[in-house]
């Protein structure tokens, strides 16, 4: 497990910019990716490559693939999970299927503000619905991101490589049940699912990262939910998580959190305070959330009284996709070191609110706030050492 042991290390959280013409050879008007011909597999082994060195040039410390072969971290597991079908939403469909279901909350205040905005949509327009017991038939798609991205790791030594995955809970968002007899069924089925793409990925020797934006989205997509209820509904779902992470080195493991990444209000996301203890329950050695955007970088002081979990790492988000504001590196440096301030210089380790390639406004953006994170990391590293990076 990487730790900043005689500098602040630095990585992201996901998705990054793909190459214009490889975009251009597998993104369809659909917006689903498509890898199928001896062309296209070439360029994506070769566009994985170019990702793997960008971010070395950006001067990260820890990379993955940048998910170029995925259409979504949702959504590219509909190629390897079996035991759904797709049909027509019915004419009175929730609004679920035709925005995104996050806003739930949100909506109730600023109605007319998100009728005015184009927001995306649930890719193939179909309802998935659980119809036969689900298994994991993603091997070989899973093997090339793997061999593809340890392809890439040739030649080059990051201090860590690491590829994401979805979690049982997210994948229940998109998911409509008629074949178990309860929720807790179905979520504890999709863990079972998504075991198997954990263990292969830590099987390679990299670390998994474990994308969970369910931990706090369910409560915007119930805005009628309490916050017992709330509590009870997610305590279930990390449960399946830590099912799914049997076998799993902790080590190995960064959970990321976040709140739905949308541009919007987020005037109604639930505070950190309210999900920390459910958030460290995980059994991850490396923890990775929002921290710099407007609604939720006041809350590091909440670390104050709340620890780490032993022998873990904690990885802020001090550069944000919020906006196309490039981040000064001396406020990065700043954030980076309010952290380890309070958490120990060791366990810090500069990070990004989300995945920043599809939410900001161009590549070139998302290079430059990553060249700013990692200059930010130098700056921090030099106060917090008394010396320079």
């Amino acid at each position: 497990m990487m730790r900043s042991t005689d500098r602040i290390m630095t990585t992201h959280a996901g998705a990054l910019p793909r190459p214009d013409d490889f975009r251009q050879m597998v993104v369809g008007p659909d917006r689903i990716v498509r890898i199928e011909t001896e062309a296209q597999q070439a360029r994506l082994k070769s566009a994985v490559a170019e990702t793997v060195k960008k971010q070395l040039a950006c001067g990260l410390d820890s990379v993955n693939d940048g998910e170029l072969s995925k259409s979504s971290f949702n959504t590219y597991l509909t190629d390897r999970v079996a035991g759904y079908e797709l049909r027509d939403p019915p004419a009175d469909a929730p609004t679920r299927l035709t925005r995104l279901n996050m806003i739930n909350r949100d909506a109730r205040r600023f109605g007319e503000y998100f009728a005015t905005r184009r927001l995306p949509s649930v890719v193939s327009g179909k309802l998935t619905v659980c119809v036969a017991p689900l298994r994991y038939i993603g091997h070989a798609g899973l093997k090339r991101d793997i061999d593809d991205f340890k392809a890439a790791l040739q030649g080059v030594k990051p201090a860590e490589a690491y590829l994401p995955a979805n979690t049982p809970g997210t994948m229940e968002h998109w998911m409509r049940n008629d074949f178990y007899k309860t929720d807790e069924e179905l979520v504890f089925a999709l863990a079972d699912v998504l075991h198997e793409e954990y263990k292969a990925i830590t099987d390679a020797g990299l670390t998994l990262q474990i994308d969970n934006p369910d931990l706090p989205d369910c409560w915007s997509i119930f805005p009628d939910m309490t916050l017992p209820e709330f509590r009870n509904y997610a305590g279930m779902r990390v449960d399946a998580l830590n099912h799914a992470l049997r076998d799993i080195p902790r080590e190995q493991t960064r959970l990321h959190v976040c709140w739905g990444s949308f541009h919007g209000p987020h005037a109604d996301d639930l505070p950190l305070a309210d999900i920390i203890n459910l958030i460290f329950k995980i059994k991850a050695g490396s923890y990775s959330l929002e921290a710099s955007n407007p609604v939720h970088e006041h809350e590091w002081r909440i670390f104050e009284t709340v620890k780490l979990p032993d022998g873990a790492t904690f990885v802020p988000g001090v550069v944000g996709h919020a906006s196309d504001f490039i981040e000064h590196p001396e406020l990065v440096a700043d954030r980076l070191e309010r952290y380890a301030n309070l958490l120990g210089r060791e366990n810090v380790i500069g990070g990004t609110d989300c995945g920043l390639g599809p939410r900001v406004g161009h590549p070139s953006i998302v290079w430059a706030k990553l060249e700013a994170l990692a200059e930010g990391a130098r700056r921090a590293t030099k106060r917090l050492w008394k010396r320079a990076a």
